[in-house]
């Protein structure tokens, strides 16, 4: 049987890209180069010295830890000399990374990514992933700025994820569908596993950190002991499940049928998850695959970004699950509606 690798797959089909270009194609396979090396050092941190911390704090506020340097490092050398892009918004950055020299300079795509989702489970061997969203410059020469990444999620010409778990897959989309790929480690090449992907009709698992309970708004509350109502109708009680590496929340949800959240508390009115390079990556996503994205009120790809680190609340899955989560924070939480 002749499997189809991913850069078979790009090549293939970059006619039905929204914006066609030979660019974007090596743009995403420089993306797939990096992610192996990264899957490299994730499947051997027990063994080599890239377990633990480095001793400094991110933009976050988070601790760095030595995997989520390497992983950083990595995305950015991959994207600078591949030459496609110009310019790196990263979660372990506080400013914008530009190419200021030589061929990137002159990119016609900026990159806003999460080198290291989940980086809190490596020490425990739980999935963790890279987050990633492609935009057009909008600035037409010269070195890019900031106005490059403050566009809404629908500006997006594609997004996607890796995760690194049981096995290493790479998710994308150009606009067109979305598409899987499995890293075979035997040639070391992304083979097309998962093609068309879609939400299952009838999801039932819900997926959010219930230790904040106490701290959401009233409509999540409500949304939740819906959620665990007795009603074999609607296919309730449902199943939670939760990770804490949202790319392995979404994976799982995307492929089994569930809906994902993050709101935001009384504490962080706004939720922790950053706009950019988390909540529009997985909307983009999931409005290809036949669902919804919303920040309990609103389509998320509709925010217009003022900040590179802006943080979102997100509610993410099948649209009917999505729409009802909606109607409870409208008609118990309407105070919670954010003023982006």
């Amino acid at each position: 049987m002749r499997f189809k690798t991913l850069t078979e797959f790009i090549v293939e089909k970059q006619g039905e890209y929204p914006h066609a270009t030979g660019g974007l194609t090596r743009l995403l396979n420089d993306i797939g180069i990096a992610a192996k090396f990264v899957n490299r050092e994730v499947n051997r941190a027990g063994l080599g010295d890239v377990m633990g911390y480095v001793g400094e704090v991110n933009v976050q506020g988070e601790e760095q830890k030595k995997l989520d340097v390497y992983a950083n490092n990595q995305f950015i050398a991959a994207l600078k000399y591949g030459g496609e892009c110009c310019a790196i918004g990263s979660e372990e950055n506080e400013e914008i990374i530009t190419f200021d020299s030589g061929v990137s300079m002159h990119g016609k795509y900026v990159v806003a990514m999460d080198p290291l989702d989940g980086s809190s489970n490596i020490e425990s061997n739980v999935s963790i992933g890279t987050l990633f969203s492609i935009y057009l410059r909008r600035t037409v020469r010269g070195k890019a700025t900031l106005e490059d990444f403050l566009q809404p999620g629908r500006n997006m010409v594609a997004a996607g994820y890796v995760l690194y778990g049981s096995s290493t897959v790479l998710v994308y989309s150009t606009g067109n569908g979305v598409n899987g790929f499995t890293l075979d480690p035997s040639v070391g090449l992304f083979i097309l596993s998962h093609p068309d992907m879609k939400y299952p009709d009838g999801g039932n698992i819900y997926s959010i950190n219930e230790a904040s309970y106490n701290n959401f708004p009233e409509g999540v509350k409500k949304y939740i002991n819906y959620c665990q109502e007795d009603d074999p109708a609607t296919k309730r009680p449902y199943s939670t499940r939760y990770i804490g590496s949202m790319v392995a929340d979404f994976h799982r949800n995307l492929v089994r049928g569930g809906i994902f959240m993050y709101p935001g508390t009384s504490k962080s009115l706004f939720g922790k998850l950053r706009l950019l390079y988390e909540c529009n990556p997985v909307a983009f996503l999931a409005e290809q695959a036949g669902g919804k994205a919303s920040d309990g009120f609103s389509r998320i790809l509709d925010i217009q970004p003022t900040s590179l680190h802006q943080r979102a609340p997100l509610f993410v899955g099948p649209t009917s699950m999505v729409e009802k989560a909606e109607e409870f924070m409208k008609e118990y939480a309407p105070e919670f509606k954010p003023k982006h």
